[in-house]
Formats: structure tokens, sequence, C-alpha cells
């Protein structure tokens, strides 16, 4: 099974929307399967950006990362600062990361986001005595009450970075530097091919969606809190003077600079390591989200048959798989418009039958000759004893002679005759109006049923017998 489902008896919980997780194949492959997990992701990162074999392995932590600055033997005050620094290491400062120290951290953000109004958020330093003290509270584990008005935001901000400043290697670890180098270098390209100056936004967003997916999880949950974190406090830049790029001057050197490195030694890539900072807080909203293609892996890796490790063979599975169900749909398709069709049908002819039971039952009235004179005159309209048609039968040419309405009439079936010639057309019988008026009294046997048919025959016995005799005389002699 997928899922475990859980019977909830509380009825004040039945009521509560569900939450549907979009990734939630992508984390089930990335818990359970993480080397299948990795392959698809770096398979689609290094179709996006251009990664040497030595860049690539060591992102895939083959090999150990070759960082700048890290084969100088020049060793300057900065470096053996930071390196001396880092050798006090507490429970939740200078440690690695870990749930428990961003569970204490979550404190000081959530207390951020509650003033962001502060001018100069993030860049003027708090007060070093209550830094400290704020400090041994979160590495001793005891619980800390920032609404108190104890501490300044300025406090807690600066001992934000003071925590991430400390961590053993960037948020973003050393194996993904390289990564985000060639990242920043994607741009667009014009029509004849050649590669501009503009950045190509939507090749940027999909590689750090790809390349956030294979960071370590307590990495990726604080670098989602503390971006979105500064993209609030960017909004936020007409009370607090902080842009998303002052931002980024202020947490690059935390989150993406190697350790041990000053700026001298990325002097040539300084720019690209902060403008991509800046990228991130901008987008921050939608880098946490994986790629439509990534999820539709995942997901056929455990509902279908097979799994596609690019966003190619998915699109050429999604169009191959279009043109086979197009055929099944028209047939599809097909078979309800004539079941439809028949209902139609089957309905209509209900109601004719209804319809001239309705009109049968009338009594005799110039009305009721008039509704029967349009039932006659109405190809699809159906007796109550008669039933459809199953196929169309060849239309037989009729006589257009009175008489032979008459007869038609009279006698309820048509009388087939082979005519001598079709050129020469009947002359029209006169029938007197008294005959007329007996005809309208007997009313129509093809319409009537046969008990009624005979008792105004019995009644009407010797007028109807001559008429016919003297009408069948006529028309033989006619034809």
């Amino acid at each position: 099974a997928i899922c475990n489902f859980v019977i909830c008896n509380d009825s004040s919980l039945r009521s509560q929307p569900i939450i549907f997780n979009p990734d939630f194949f992508v984390e089930k492959l990335r818990h359970e399967k993480p080397e299948v997990f990795t392959e698809l992701v770096v398979s689609n990162i290094t179709r996006l950006i251009d990664l040497p074999g030595a860049e690539l392995a060591q992102l895939m932590g083959e090999e150990d990362p070759k960082l700048p600055g890290a084969n100088s033997t020049a060793s300057g005050f900065f470096r053996s600062l930071m390196s001396l620094k880092r050798k006090e290491k507490g429970v939740v400062f200078g440690s690695p990361l870990t749930e428990e120290g961003i569970a204490q951290v979550s404190q000081l953000i959530e207390y951020l986001h509650k003033n962001l109004r502060a001018e100069g958020l993030f860049r003027v330093p708090g007060n070093s005595i209550r830094q400290q003290i704020l400090k041994d509270a979160l590495n001793s584990g005891t619980d800390i009450d920032l609404d108190s008005g104890e501490f300044h935001s300025n406090d807690v901000a600066t001992l934000l970075k003071m925590f991430l400043g400390e961590l053993p290697e960037p948020l973003l670890t050393h194996k993904h530097f390289h990564a985000h180098l060639k990242i920043a270098d994607l741009m667009l390209f014009d029509e004849k091919g050649n590669k501009t100056s503009t950045p190509d936004k939507e090749r940027q967003i999909e590689a750090l969606q790809l390349l956030f997916l294979i960071l370590p999880a307590p990495n990726r949950s604080l670098l989602k809190l503390l971006l979105d974190l500064l993209y609030q406090t960017a909004k936020k830049q007409d009370k607090n003077k902080m842009s998303a790029h002052n931002l980024a001057l202020m947490f690059a050197p935390h989150i993406l600079w190697p350790r041990n490195v000053t700026a001298n030694d990325l002097q040539e890539n300084i720019t690209k390591l902060n403008n991509g900072v800046t990228f991130m807080i901008k987008h921050s909203q939608k880098l946490f989200k994986a790629p439509v293609y990534i999820r539709e892996c995942a997901r056929l890796h455990y509902l279908g048959s097979r799994a596609h490790t690019s966003k190619d063979d998915l699109d050429l599975l999604t169009s191959s798989g279009s043109k086979e169900l197009q055929p099944l749909k028209s047939q599809k398709r097909s078979r309800l418009d004539s079941c439809h069709q028949e209902e139609t049908q089957q309905r209509t002819e209900e109601a004719l039958k209804e319809l001239f039971l309705h009109v049968h039952n009338m009594p005799d009235s110039a009305k009721k000759k008039k509704l029967i004179r349009q039932f006659n005159k109405h190809p699809t309209a159906l007796t109550p004893g008669s039933d459809a048609p199953t196929s169309p039968a060849p239309r037989r040419t009729r006589s257009r002679s009175f008489s032979g309405l008459i007869k038609r009439k009279v006698l309820g079936t048509p009388v087939i005759l082979e005519r001598k010639s079709r050129d020469t057309t009947p002359e029209p019988v006169r029938v007197s109006k008294e005959n007329v008026q007996l005809l309208q009294k007997c009313g129509s046997p093809a319409h009537m049923s046969q008990a009624k048919l005979k008792s105004l025959e019995g009644q009407k016995e010797g007028s109807c017998r001559r008429m016919r005799a003297r009408l069948l005389s006529k028309d033989s002699s006619s034809l």
C-alpha cells in the first residue's frame, strides 16, 4: 500500500479540509530509494547546465570538492580567526545542522517575522551582551520568551547570521558550489543562436529547483525558512530599507561562500554569488516545488510500468500516449452518440403513440378529423399496434388518384398493381358528396381496431359494398 489510512471518529476533525501534497511521490522516492532519486534529479541538472566530470563527481559526493583558496599556502588573519571560532562547538552553534538546531533557530525566525519594520534589519548590529545571553539559552535548550521585550530585533537578526556563519559548511554545502556558479551563467540566446547577457530566468529557476531537491533534508528545511524570511523582509523595504540585493550582501557569505575563504579568493566570482542569492530571495516562493516532470516520473515509478529519467522522455511518452488514445476516444464518442440517437428516437416514437391514442379517443369532431389528417401526412406517425421499421424500405411510387387513396383507407393495405405505362397518369375519379360524407363517418380503418371496423362495416354494409364495387371497377378500367 502506498498510503496508510486512519479512520477518525471525531466529527469536528472530519470537517477540516484535506491537504494534498503534490510532491508526495517525490518525497517518498527520496526517502525510500535515495540512489534512484539522486540519479533522476542529477540527470536533469546536467541537461540544463554543463558540469565537467570532476564537478559532476563532486556534486554526486564521489570526490571531495575543490574550492577556491584551498590550495593557497598564505593564511590570512581572517581565515585563522574563523577557523579558531569554529573549534568552540556548542549544542546548536558551531555544530553540524540537525533537526534540534533547526527547532531552536526557528524561534528566532518566527520572532523576526513579527518585527520586519526595524530599519537596517540584518545590517545594524545588536547588543553583544544580550546576544551572548540569548546564545547560551539556545545552546542549553531552555525556553526563551522573545516577546517579553528583553531583546531587540537587531539582537535576534545578528544572532541568526552568527548561527549560519558558525556552521561547519555553508547552508548550500560545498558540493553544490560549482553548480551555483554555472546556474548564474545561464543566459538567453538570440535568434541566431548566440548567447546574450540577459539571464534565462526560467532555466535558472528550474535548475535551482532540481539542485534544492538533492540538498540534505535539514539544510533544505532551514533554507526554506530563511529565504521566506528574507523575501518577506524585502517586501517591507520601504520601512526597513533592506532590498533583496542588500540582504544578499549580508547572507551570501553565510549560505553560499565556502568556509575559510576571503573576498580575495572569490574576486572573480563574488558578483555571481551575490547576484545568485539575490535571485533566490526574489523567487523563493517557486524554488521549493519539484518540477512537474519530476513529480510525474516519481509517480510513474510507483504507479506506472517504468520510470523515465528525463523531461524529454516524459514528453515523448505523453505525445505518443495521446496519439494512441485518440482512436479509442473517437470510438467511445461514436458509441455514445449512437446510443443517444436510439434513445431519442425511442422516446419520440412513444410520445407519438400516446398522442395518437389520445386523438383516437376524442369524440368525433372537425378537430379530430383535422388531427387524423395531420397524422396521415406525417411520415413517422405510428399507430398503437405497429412497430418501428427496422430498415428503411425503398419508396414505391403511389397512385395519386383519389380512388387509390380511398382503397388504402378502406382496405387498410396498399394494393400493388403493375402499371402498363408509367408515363400515363390515371384520370381523376369523381366521387359524389354522399360517398365522401360516408367515408368521413367511417373514419380511417388503417388506424382503427378490427372490431370497430367490423361493426362499422355491418352498419353500412350495403352502401359500402356498392361503393367499393363501383370504385374498383372504375379504377381497374383507368389502370
